[in-house]
């Protein structure tokens, strides 16, 4: 059988950044030439980033996308990496006449791939499948292809897709049988979602099984806004059984030895499944003289359920700030769990002489909140300073008479003004550290503890904020280091101390039933009727949809932040504001102006 070494580069990239993307590829390509790789890949739209939303409407980008693709093939055989063959994605345009533009994107984008060879771009495909839910509007942006690409290296026949042509039925990976490749090769910028490793694999398997041949599936790392990418690449043999697979989070260059199937004397060619038609290429028609393997593959470990929504928070954290041309993050440090665990991840992500800590007592803030957020700084080493808002407030009720709910959302916002007065200041951005319980509930005070640039466990509920500290906690003893987190700040009650004695509890359910609540209704979509039928008390019940219900207009203004869930805020859960659909009987509820249950503190 031939022999094939591949190189498959599960690397970051940046969305618009086009010549740092291309130097990227120009660097790692090199990497892996200098290892002996016969055929180079990176992810899906890695010259351009991924996900570029309306830019692929912009006909400059798309032009300037395809300039690059050039610019990068030529540059390539400049370097001497032109005889190897590399597969890198783009965004491209159609070039055909589109009759039915019903619906169509204007200008005919296509989220692409090309294989690059001797200078020149030898092949070029679009993506089969459009992905349109979720976090995707794919048939908002594209023109989906109607080729299989083949390409023949050293005598192997490789089927080219690409990330969505993997994950619905029928297209590309039938077609590969079909054509009888002896490599499906695909190209991904595929989101992390908790568990989301799992049913990655299980995929793959599937459709190598389903192929008939082996599959290595190509994922991206990094963050690009509310996404992260966890890499996780993945390559199995015709018969599902697992060759290799990367780490999560983390670039790699990921050197396989293949023996594959010889490529058919004659190049397939015609339409196979869904009208697909083959587009072969023939770079190289000879096998390769038989050499010693030195990459057998080998499997990563897997980080543990806890550990990789951990990283992917920091990875979230650590690509917006730096992406951005940020160097520093400003937090408003209550001495509470929330902000203490964004504290931390932003001082995993960033190194702690690049967090900012702001301590702001009231006259309602105990002690122990002052010096746990104290004992947070000394812990991690990030700088901290406190400013008391106690005289602002003085003044501002001296102006104007102000009681309860107005009252204690007053004290928020000064915090929230003197973050961003900071933030201006000194050039920190801020991040807010709201959890996904108080985001669903309306438990925030705008312009108060919702203020900030990004939020990074936005997505996360309070039961996996404890988990989380904990974890990070006992990770850190296990390493003989100085758990960062005070233990106080997990054992106490939570509370926005904005009235004397106040704690959660007095305005929600425990977090551990309102949690296990929207779940169902948030990330599951199931009614009232349903959430009874699964325990539930109808009062409960009716209690925490009214909340989330009359909440959407505050979710709506709140900073994007790491989204980990398959149903995040945002994208992902989009509800109209003005709404009058309720799961509960009786009339609409008349939404308060403010807010529908009292506020936190930043």
């Amino acid at each position: 059988m031939p022999q094939l070494r591949i190189a498959l580069n599960q690397i970051d990239s940046t969305v618009g950044d086009l010549t740092g993307n291309a130097e990227a590829v120009l660097r790692w390509t090199r990497h892996s030439v200098d290892r002996g790789a016969h055929l180079v890949a990176f992810p899906e739209m890695m010259l351009t980033g991924y996900p570029v939303e309306d830019l692929a409407l912009r006909a400059s980008f798309v032009s300037a996308s395809r300039r690059a693709l050039g610019e990068l093939a030529t540059r390539l055989n400049e370097s001497g990496l032109g005889e190897v063959p590399v597969v890198v994605g783009y965004l491209d345009r159609s070039e055909d006449e589109i009759r039915e533009n019903v619906g169509q994107p204007a200008g005919a984008p296509r989220n692409a791939g090309a294989v690059l060879h001797r200078g020149q771009v030898a092949l070029t495909f679009a993506k089969h499948h459009l992905p349109n839910y979720g976090v995707f509007d794919e048939f908002r942006y594209f023109v989906r292809g109607d080729t299989l690409p083949v390409v023949r290296v050293h005598g192997v026949d490789v089927a080219l897709a690409i990330c969505e042509d993997l994950w619905q039925e029928g297209g590309r990976v039938p077609a590969a049988r079909a054509a009888g490749a002896g490599l499906l090769l695909t190209i991904n910028a595929s989101p992390y979602e908790v568990h989301k490793h799992d049913t990655r694999l299980e995929l793959v398997r599937k459709r190598a099984q389903e192929a008939g041949c082996a599959v290595a599936y190509l994922a991206m790392v990094g963050g690009q806004d509310e996404l992260v990418f966890d890499g996780d690449t993945i390559v199995v043999d015709h018969d599902g059984s697992v060759i290799a697979r990367a780490p999560q989070f983390a670039e790699e260059c990921l050197l396989l030895d293949l023996d594959l199937p010889a490529a058919a004397p004659t190049p397939p060619s015609g339409r196979v499944q869904d009208g697909l038609e083959i587009d072969h290429v023939t770079l190289s028609a000879d096998p390769l003289p038989r050499y010693e393997p030195r990459h057998l593959g080998g499997e990563a470990a897997l980080l543990d359920d806890t550990e990789v929504v951990y990283q992917a928070l920091v990875t979230g954290v650590r690509a917006y700030v730096n992406k951005n041309g940020f160097r520093s993050v400003l937090i408003g440090l209550s001495g509470g769990i929330d902000s203490a665990l964004t504290a931390t991840i932003a001082c995993d992500a960033l190194g702690a002489e690049h967090v900012y800590g702001l301590s702001m007592p009231s006259r309602y803030s105990s002690e122990h909140s002052r010096s746990d957020a104290a004992e947070l700084a000394r812990r991690t080493g990030l700088n901290l300073r406190t400013v008391p808002v106690g005289g602002m407030f003085d003044a501002y009720m001296s102006a104007v008479e102000l009681t309860g709910l107005a009252e204690e959302n007053l004290q928020s916002r000064l915090r929230g003004t003197l973050l961003m007065a900071v933030s201006n200041q000194e050039g920190h951005i801020v991040l807010a550290p709201g959890n996904k319980s108080e985001l669903a509930v309306g438990y925030s005070t705008l312009y108060g503890d919702s203020v900030g640039a990004y939020a990074p466990i936005k997505d996360l509920y309070k039961t996996g904020v404890y988990r989380l500290a904990r974890w990070r906690n006992e990770a850190a003893a296990r390493r003989g280091e100085t758990p960062p987190i005070p233990e106080n700040s997990i054992a106490k009650p939570p509370s926005a101390e904005l009235r004397p004695g106040q704690v959660d509890t007095d305005s929600l359910p425990d977090y551990d039933v309102l949690d296990r609540v929207l779940e169902l209704y948030v990330d599951q979509d199931r009614g009232r009727a349903e959430l009874i039928t699964a325990g539930f008390p109808s009062e409960l019940v009716t209690r925490v949809l009214r909340m989330v219900d009359t909440a959407e207009y505050k979710r709506r203004q709140y900073p994007p932040g790491t989204k980990i869930s398959p149903k995040g805020f945002g994208k992902d859960r989009r509800l109209p504001i003005t709404n009058r659909w309720r799961e509960e009987p009786g009339a609409a509820p008349t939404k308060d102006p403010e807010r529908p249950t009292p506020g936190t503190s930043a």
